[in-house]
This record gives C-alpha cells, sequence and structure tokens, in this order.
C-alpha cells in the first residue's frame, strides 16, 4: 500500500422505554458559538446587517406616523389648513410605500439566510452522522432524525421576529425620550410598564428552560417510536406486536403533549402580561392626557401621538417575551446538535493516509475490543496475520466475536487496545473513505438504499462501467432475475428493497461487494438466504473471483470452506484454532476423540 495525504473526514442511543429521551444541558465555553453554527452566522452577517438596517428604518417610520396624527390634530384641524393636509399626505403614502417596501425586502433577506443556514447547518451534520464512530453512537435512529429536525428551531429562532426584537430594544428608548419631549410627564405612564412586562418574562424564564429541554425530549422519544415501528413493520405485524407499539405510542405521544401544553400555559402567560400592559399604557395616557389637556399642558394630537408611541414601547417587550420563549427551545436545540456534533468522528484527526496499491495483507495485534455499555469484551487478546491474497474463513459459534473482527477489518469500530493493520499501516491512520474504497464488503444485514438496481450495485464506485456492473451481477447470481424484469437494472426499489426475496437483496448486496475488483473482500454468511443448489452454484462462480485477492469469509456451513485456504476459529471472542482447513478438522477430531474417550472412563 503506497500511503497519499488524504482528508480524514468532516467533523446513540437516547430512547429509553416508551420512548423517552433523556436531555442533557451542554456546558460551552462561555461567549463562545459552536464552529458549525457561528460559520453559517458569519456568512450571512452581510445580510443580517441589512435586516436590522431595515428594521431601524421600519421604526423610525412609525414615529413619523405618530408625529403626522399630531400634527394634523393640532395645525390641520384647527386651522382647516386642507392644502397642508394633501402635503402632509402625500408624505406619509410615500412613507408608507417605502415602509412596505422595506418590509418585502427584510422577510426575503431574512429567507435567504434562513435557507442557507438550513443547509450549511444541515450539510454539516449530515457529514457529522456519515463520519460518526458506531462505538460512540447514542442516538436511536428515530432520536437521531428528530434531532436534525431541531435545525428549523435555530433557523426560526435567527428569523425576522430575532432581529427586529434586538432592533426594537433601543428605539424604547428613543421612543420614551420623543414621549417625554411631547407630553412631558406623561412619559412615567408607559415607562411603569417596562419594569412589569420584563419581570413577567423573566420570572417564567427557569421554568421555561426545563421546560424546553423536557419537551424536546419527549419529542425526540415520540419520533424514535415512529420510526422504529416504520422500519420493523414487517415484524410488528408478524409478531402481533402492533398492541406493545401502540401502548409506547400513546405514552410518548402524551407526555410530549403533556410538556408542550405546560410550556405553552407558561409562554402565554408572559405574552398576555405583556399584552395587558399595553393596553394600560395606553389608557393610562389617555387617562392624564385628559388632565394635561384640562390644565393646558398637553394638545389633543399630542396625548393621541403619546397614546400611539406608549404601545410602541410595550410591544417590543411583548415580542421580547416571546423570543425568550423561543429562545429557550432553540437554546435546549442548539445543546443537543453540538452535543452530537462535539463528539469524536471515526478516522485521523486532520490529515488521514490514503489507499494507494492496496495489497491486502491484514493483521490483529493483540486486539480487545469492547461493545458500548458491554460488560465484557468481544475480542480479547485477538492476534493473526492474513498474508495478501490469502483466502481466510472465520468459524466458531454464535457471538463468538467473528463479525466484530470484520467490522474492524474495514474501520468501522476502532480497537479498545492493540492493532489492527492494512499493509503494515496502523488503520487508524487510515482515511475511512480510502480504505473502503479498496475493500468490498457483505454483511449479514446490508440494507439495499432508495434508488434502481443499479444505484445499489455501483453504490460508492459510480466510476464503474456497465460491463463490470453485470460481471459481478452475474457472479453474484443476481443477474439472473434482473435480466428477467421488464426495467432490469433500472427498477426502482422502495425503503430497503421491500418486494424483494432475502435472497435476492443478499445476491445485489454481494454484487455491490464483488464490482470494481476490491483487492480485500469480506463476506459475513453470504449464502445465508438462499437454497444448497443456489449455493453450490455460487460457490462455483467465486472459485476464480477470489483469485489474486484477500478473502476474509465468515460461514456456518461447511461447504462455503472450500473457497479457504486457512480457517480461524473463534470462541468467546479469543482465537483458539488457526491453520489450513485439513489441520483444523484433525484436531477437531482429535478433541472429539479424546473427550468420547473421557465421557466413557467417566461412566
Amino acid at each position: 500500500m503506497v500511503p497519499s495525504a488524504l482528508p480524514g473526514g468532516p467533523g446513540g442511543r437516547d430512547a429509553g422505554k416508551g420512548g423517552k429521551v433523556a436531555v442533557n444541558e451542554v456546558e460551552l465555553p462561555k461567549g463562545r458559538i459552536a464552529d458549525w453554527l457561528a460559520g453559517p452566522l458569519r456568512a450571512n452577517r452581510s445580510i443580517y446587517v441589512k435586516v436590522a438596517l431595515a428594521a431601524a428604518l421600519i421604526n423610525l417610520f412609525a414615529l413619523i406616523t405618530a408625529l403626522f396624527t399630531m400634527t394634523v390634530y393640532d395645525r390641520v384641524v384647527p386651522n382647516n389648513a386642507t392644502d397642508s393636509l394633501v402635503g402632509l399626505t402625500i408624505g406619509l403614502v410615500l412613507i408608507l410605500l417605502f415602509d412596505f417596501v422595506l418590509k418585502l425586502l427584510r422577510a426575503y433577506f431574512v429567507d435567504v439566510a434562513g435557507a442557507r443556514i438550513d443547509r450549511d447547518i444541515g450539510r454539516a451534520i449530515f457529514n457529522q452522522i456519515l463520519n460518526m464512530r458506531m462505538d460512540l453512537r447514542r442516538h436511536s435512529t428515530g432520536g437521531l432524525s428528530a434531532l436534525v429536525r431541531e435545525i428549523e428551531t435555530l433557523r426560526d429562532f435567527f428569523a425576522s421576529a430575532t432581529i427586529t426584537a434586538l432592533v426594537d430594544l433601543p428605539f424604547i428608548v428613543i421612543t420614551l425620550s420623543v414621549i417625554a419631549l411631547i407630553g412631558g410627564w406623561i412619559v412615567f405612564v408607559p415607562m411603569m410598564m417596562v419594569p412589569l412586562v420584563a419581570a413577567g418574562a423573566l420570572l417564567s424564564q427557569p421554568l421555561m428552560r426545563r421546560l424546553s429541554a423536557q419537551t424536546l425530549g419527549e419529542a425526540l422519544g415520540k419520533q424514535s417510536v415512529l420510526v422504529e415501528t416504520i422500519g420493523s413493520l414487517e415484524t410488528v405485524k408478524s409478531a402481533n406486536a402492533g398492541p406493545i407499539l401502540s401502548g409506547r405510542w400513546d405514552a410518548a405521544v402524551s407526555r410530549h403533549a403533556s410538556s408542550s401544553l405546560r410550556q405553552r400555559v407558561i409562554s402565554t402567560i408572559s405574552i398576555n402580561i405583556a399584552g395587558t400592559a399595553q393596553t394600560m399604557a395606553y389608557t393610562g395616557v389617555v387617562i392624564y392626557g385628559v388632565f394635561a389637556i384640562a390644565e393646558q399642558r398637553l394638545t389633543m394630537g399630542g396625548v393621541i401621538a403619546c397614546s400611539i408611541l406608549a404601545g410602541r414601547v410595550v410591544a417590543p417587550l411583548g415580542t421580547i417575551a416571546h423570543l425568550l420563549t423561543r429562545l429557550h427551545a432553540a437554546r435546549t436545540a442548539y445543546q443537543q446538535i453540538d452535543r452530537f456534533m462535539s463528539q469524536p468522528v471515526e478516522g485521523p484527526a486532520g490529515i488521514g493516509l490514503g489507499v494507494g496499491n492496496c495489497d491486502g495483507g491484514i493483521e490483529f495485534r493483540e486486539v480487545d475490543f469492547r461493545y458500548p455499555d458491554a460488560a465484557e469484551l468481544a475480542l480479547t487478546r485477538v492476534s493473526f496475520k492474513i498474508e495478501p491474497g490469502e483466502h481466510v474463513a472465520l468459524i466458531g459459534p454464535i457471538g463468538s466475536g467473528k463479525s466484530t473482527i470484520a467490522r474492524l477489518a474495514i474501520g468501522l469500530f476502532p480497537p479498545s487496545s492493540g492493532l489492527v493493520l492494512v499493509d503494515g499501516t496502523d488503520i487508524r491512520q487510515l482515511a475511512p473513505g480510502a480504505l473502503r474504497a479498496k475493500t468490498g464488503a457483505l454483511f449479514q444485514d446490508n440494507a439495499l438504499l432508495t434508488g434502481t438496481l443499479r444505484d445499489n450495485i455501483l453504490l460508492g464506485r459510480e466510476n464503474v462501467d456497465d460491463e463490470e456492473m453485470i460481471r459481478a451481477a452475474t457472479i453474484s447470481l443476481a443477474h439472473d432475475f434482473i435480466s428477467k424484469l421488464p426495467h432490469g437494472y433500472e427498477l426502482g426499489l422502495s425503503d430497503r428493497g421491500e418486494g424483494l426475496s432475502g435472497g435476492q437483496k443478499q445476491s445485489i448486496a454481494m454484487a455491490r461487494a464483488l464490482v470494481g475488483r476490491p483487492p480485500i473482500i469480506i463476506l459475513d454468511e453470504p449464502t445465508s438466504s438462499v437454497d444448497t443448489e443456489t449455493e453450490q452454484r455460487l460457490i462455483n462462480n467465486l472459485r476464480e473471483e477470489f483469485e489474486g485477492r484477500t478473502l476474509i469469509l465468515i460461514t456456518h456451513r461447511p461447504s462455503l470452506l472450500r473457497l479457504v485456504d486457512r480457517i480461524i476459529m473463534l470462541s468467546a471472542g479469543r482465537v483458539v484454532m488457526d491453520g489450513t482447513p485439513q489441520s483444523i478438522r484433525d484436531r477437531v477430531a482429535d478433541i472429539r476423540t479424546a473427550s468420547r474417550k473421557s465421557d466413557g472412563r467417566a461412566a
């Protein structure tokens, strides 16, 4: 193997019984936003500046509208100055048109920024999913898909309402100053509403923070139950497990609805406080204005202008109260996504070694491996060396570690200790994608993806021509049934290849492993879904296929051992025998003979 510099790749199970998911907060450095979010925000900084400028101008136009009303009542009406009214109206119409255009542009720019953020964050999360270390997976499939949906929560938080609310805050002071200039002491009426609304919003925040985390956890749990049920619908029906899954779904929905209801109730309280305060400010200004007019300290137009502006003072606080509710939902979503994004990815950090001319040598040196949360080691001090081009079978009872070795050999899991070497290079130094491009693997749970048969066979090897694809499909016997289909290799498959038999799915997956002639082939129970006659045809096809290539074959069927020249027997995660097929058979026969003699003496 000739190393070359390649990117190593970009940077599990929370669902419990009944679909409940624990949501833990992540402690982040204060004042620092994670790069996966900060990058898209910085990229859209110019758009947000434009949105903020538009929001500021819209606030200024609102002040002008109030001053227009005051001028009409104080100057135009008493003097019947219709000419002035026409001029003022034309000016106001122009301002309103400009205001309308600005609001359209603000909404457009926010939507553009939201779409970009959605795309960039979505790409980062999807890359993280593709590069996640399988041994560190903590989310269920449904929980993970629900977590991806939380991008929308973040995107919505950085939408128009957030920016408008932030820009509106300094205009509260400006608006109060204008009220003071117009009405003097009347400014204290709306000013007293400010701490009232702020207190109502802030006092509810600790409870809102807890409810947001709880609601997100229940949403993830509900999604987990749904995805698990849909993905296993055939099993659910055949096992008559519908009532059990229905009970889990009802429980998950009930918990989510309950926590969502509590969150909405608390949110509504703070929002209603702001609405009531806005009405009180308007009414208070009118009442105070009556006495001010009587004392000739304020005009009718001034009272009307102050009442309009008083609403403008309290309205942003109502928006802030609503925004704080969304803030906690966004904060919880951010913490959960960042927790996932902070997990280590597979492969080396930074630059990984590429795989040039791969000879196919594989070596395990004192390898231990433990699955996440497992009490015992799956592999214990496993050592063996497979020479390039050697054909080796891994045999042993269920749970002996055969499939685990296959997964470690292509880097799906890193060893807990020891070394896994490919052509003498530690697999942890290799870029995972570069290694797997040189490997064809067929596991027991190989899935077919949505797409055509061609897409599924050429998965990851799109540069292969039709001749090579048909050759691989012919060897795996997939071509036998594909050639009889009306659409042939262009037949579209639904989710996980529904409609195909187990043997057909396995033959397609084997063609995928063989196409492109990779130097390393790993087959895990390749004939588990076929009959004896088909198995014999497949063995005959595979004899020449593996010539000059490294083969790791996992099987319980003795007939397949004709394809190998070496057998490694495992038991309880340890290598107990290693040798040629004949030597292994002789040793097993000796052990059985000795066991029978021992049993005879004991009798």
